[in-house]
């Protein structure tokens, strides 16, 4: 199950096989099973997830109970909540499994751990960072700047491994408009074709 894990961080780093051996061992599988949770609001983020395969929402749900997806996670990518996982404050985030999931999982010790023993390990966590902060900073810009088509169309161009996979409410949620606006311009792209 670490293969994936392993091939991943390779395209990052350049670190010995020991190491990554050990770093990877101290991961360690969970299967969510579709809408199932891996984190609820409330409960403080002991963890950093690497997903092997599935689909993942990370949510929050406002005062009003209109759920905000901040982001999806597929295959290859990392989940968390990096403010609770960092601060230890109980997580204001929903982690749920949009489809049947398997995850690796490592906790904030072991990562702390491999931070001091492992330079590689702490430099692979710096560029995901920093390719993080470059994403949440143009999504940031485009909701200011852009329509909701321009968004959508975005979107469907940005992630079209995902896309396929979502209903029109998580599209939406993930928007910030609604299902029926998503719907509206499925079919407007469809009678152009």
């Amino acid at each position: 199950m670490t293969k994936a894990l392993k091939t991943h961080i390779r395209g990052y780093v350049d670190i010995p096989d020991e190491k990554l051996e050990q770093y990877c061992n101290a991961f360690h599988l969970q299967k969510i099973k579709k809408k199932d949770f891996l984190l609820r609001e409330g409960d403080v983020c002991g963890f950093e997830g690497f997903v092997v395969n599935g689909c993942f929402k990370v949510s929050h749900t406002d005062h009003n109970g209109a759920e905000q997806i901040l982001y999806f996670g597929i295959e290859n990518w990392w989940l968390s909540d990096i403010d609770s996982f960092i601060t230890g404050i109980p997580s204001k985030l929903n982690i749920q499994a949009i489809e049947d999931s398997e995850i690796l999982l490592i906790s904030k010790q072991d990562k702390e751990r491999f931070y001091l023993e492992i330079p590689e390990i702490e430099r692979l966590m710096r560029l995901k960072f920093q390719r993080s902060i470059i994403a949440l900073q143009r999504r940031i810009i485009d909701n200011l700047s852009k329509s909701s088509d321009e968004r959508y169309l975005d979107f469907l161009k940005e992630y079209p491994e995902i896309a396929h996979r979502l209903t029109n409410i998580q599209i939406g949620a993930y928007l910030g408009v609604t299902p029926e606006f998503i719907s509206r311009i499925r079919r407007k792209i469809v009678s152009k074709t």
